[in-house]
């Protein structure tokens, strides 16, 4: 059997390299499907193992929590929590046994004084077993807060503060005419919450809007949040007491609620940004929708106007590190995990992958670095928690929604074989630039090219329409590079740095000295704060570049894309469309071969639409055309025809 996978694993390599030498020496060979490809390479390092699940057991996860003596406890919408023991075994099987039922939609749970907490819709639940058989006997109500029925009154919950007391964090609802709005119908909604051991609650801050994520770090917490309204994309946040995080429903208690610490108010708020709130001539609200030409502003724009609000830490743009993000997790394996202790771990329940971050703080306000990690789950990833080992679990669900991966919910164990990849380990800012640690020392003549450094840099708008397009998008002066002595760093002397933006870097030509692509080459920087420090001075830099030829005239040929595009083989389509695809998100919900959010691209395609009717559809989508999708496309007004034109010859040349 050893030597039949030998055999195999040669094979797959032949094939491999077979794929490699197309792509780059045929122009008509078949496209390349990258995305499959880093997937595969993923797994060359961080191996997922899918645990087996009993016959009649839906794990649709929405807690996890490892336990001292290795168990682990997962609670599922549908009110169960189950324990399972032998987690770690090589071949998936485990062992379960129901801990607890009858549970509201527990979303979070942790292991505490041989207790578990869960946080249900409407309370914090302390859950025992002091009779030793395995069966919670005891059900205690920790505190209880308000719920509307609304159905998007989710509760998430707890994360530990450092004192042994716990944060949870509320849904908003949604309005009755402004279905599209979220609002705050009952008090905490919106909120976070911190409670103690003997159920003492104090509001610690507002403005979250679906704060599914959550997270100690350094002794501070942190939440992710969910592209909406009022949330251009998803993010992670420090919170801190009486901070303001940016949705406004939440506001409609500061002065209702006692001791809050949060003293702005709705009306105030309504005062600085503009709600859109605007009706027609029967008295009917109409719903915003992002005008491209109407002047807009970004949550810094109002840092002076409002004192107490809180910028993210780490912007994750949206469609491109996740779409739902979730769980947030710190790496305290010391090493068992890989090349990257003490980062962060975020999941993503619409993309079914996690995503790294690499944080620094900077004049006292935390930002950095992020990079996707691993795809391929089989469902919305939605809870973790590190095993003893220094694996980690993956509780998934999609509720529904849809996701990148094919099942509706499930659990699988991701672990590291001990192959360290050519990874990005660190970016970090600089007064000019940015510094980049690698995993691995890189190939230097890869980094003396600076045409292997490209870069941009953008924002969000801040305002009540459903997430945001990508703006005020900047291409990045890249001046220069530095290499150290063991070229396990370089630093990118950058000219046109902007102090708030997402600085995306992407070195899709730099090489490990084995000849190694990186397996992530874009990075994701949110530049709160510019250090101080001194500066590198001109003729300390590397500023050769060197244009392979055929690179040149494959991008003169995707430039001339339009409505005609008879001339251009599906390579070069594919190339031209799949910088587009990923600058106006279209990746979050759409997948070339297969369903997604969204039906994928060969699905389309044989609908037999023109590349006109494509672009129409982008601009003004028709949902009944695809009634077996639950999400409904939004209209994209802000993909410009030429762009919209090439995506749509992409899409036709896959019939």
């Amino acid at each position: 059997m050893k030597n039949k996978y030998i055999v195999l694993i040669g094979f797959l390599i032949v094939l491999s390299n077979s794929i490699k030498t197309n792509a780059q020496d045929d122009p008509n060979a078949p496209p390349v499907n990258k995305a499959a490809l880093r997937v595969a390479a993923e797994n060359d390092y961080y191996p997922i193992v899918t645990l087996a699940v009993p016959e009649g057991i839906l794990l649709e996860i929405g807690g996890v929590a490892t336990l001292p003596d290795g168990r682990v406890a997962v609670s599922t919408r549908r009110g169960n929590v189950w324990m399972i023991e032998n987690i770690a075994a090589k071949d998936g099987r485990c062992n379960y046994k129901l801990f607890a039922s009858g549970l509201h939609e527990p979303l979070g749970c942790t292991y505490q004084d041989d207790a578990l907490l869960v946080a249900q819709r409407g309370e914090l639940t302390r859950l025992k077993d002091t009779n030793g058989d395995g069966i919670a006997d005891v059900y205690e109500t920790v505190y209880a807060w308000p719920l509307s029925g609304h159905y998007h009154e989710y509760s998430f919950g707890p994360a530990l503060t450092p004192e042994g007391d716990y944060y949870v964090t509320g849904n908003v609802a949604f309005g009755d005419q402004e279905w599209w709005r979220g609002e705050s119908k009952v008090p905490m909604r919106g909120w976070t919450m911190k409670i103690t051991k003997d159920g003492k609650m104090t509001p610690f801050a507002t403005g979250m809007r679906s704060p599914a994520g959550y997270g100690i770090i350094d002794n501070e917490l942190f939440y992710s949040d969910n592209q909406g309204d009022w949330v251009g994309s998803g993010a992670i946040w420090n919170v801190k007491k009486g901070s303001f995080i940016g949705h406004p429903a939440g506001l409609k208690w500061t002065d209702k609620i006692a001791n809050s610490p949060v003293k702005l108010t709705y009306e105030q708020h309504k005062g600085i940004a503009d709600h859109m709130q605007v009706k027609n001539d029967k008295g009917d609200y109409i719903k915003p929708d992002n005008d491209q030409n109407k002047p807009f502003v970004t949550l810094y724009d109002l840092k002076d106007k409002l004192p107490e609000l809180q910028m993210p830490a780490v912007w994750l743009p949206h469609g491109i590190l996740g779409i739902s993000n979730s769980e947030i997790k710190v790496d305290k394996t010391e090493g068992k995990f890989g090349p990257f202790p003490g980062q962060v771990f975020v999941g993503d329940q619409g993309q079914s992958k996690i995503m790294r971050i690499f944080l620094e703080k900077i004049n006292g306000e935390y930002q950095g670095a992020a990079f996707d990690f691993r795809s391929d789950f089989q469902s919305g990833v939605m809870r973790m928690d590190w095993l003893n080992d220094g694996s980690l679990i993956v509780g998934q669900t999609n509720r529904g929604w849809g996701s990148a991966g094919d099942k509706n919910e499930g659990i699988q164990r991701l672990y590291w074989n001990g192959k360290t990849p050519f990874e990005m380990k660190e970016v970090r800012a600089m007064p000019d630039g940015f510094e980049i640690v690698f995993t691995k020392p890189a190939d230097e003549k890869t980094l003396k090219n600076l045409n292997n450094f490209v870069g941009r840099s953008f924002i969000f708008k801040y305002f009540p329409v459903y997430g945001s397009p990508q703006v005020k998008e900047e291409s990045l002066k890249i001046e220069g590079v530095k290499i150290s002595d063991d070229a396990t760093k370089v630093r990118m002397v950058i000219s046109n740095l902007t102090k708030y933006h997402v600085h995306e870097l992407v070195l899709s030509g730099v090489k490990d000295k084995d000849g190694n692509d990186l397996l992530h080459p874009t990075v994701f920087y949110t530049l709160n704060n510019i250090p101080e420090g001194s500066k590198l001075a001109s003729t300390e830099l590397i500023k050769t570049r060197v244009a392979p030829a055929k690179a040149k005239a494959v991008a003169s040929k995707s430039n001339s894309i339009t409505a005609n595009s008879s001339g251009l083989n599906k390579q070069e389509l594919r190339a031209a469309a799949e910088p587009l695809l990923k600058k106006y998100t279209c990746i979050a919900c759409h997948n070339e071969n297969k369903k997604q959010i969204g039906p994928g691209y060969k699905d389309i395609a044989k609908r037999k639409y023109s590349n006109e009717r494509i672009l129409q559809l982008i601009y003004n989508p028709e949902p009944k055309n695809w009634p077996e999708y639950a999400v409904p496309m939004a209209a994209m007004p802000q993909v410009k025809k030429e762009d919209g034109l090439k995506i749509a010859a992409y899409i036709n040349s896959l019939r």
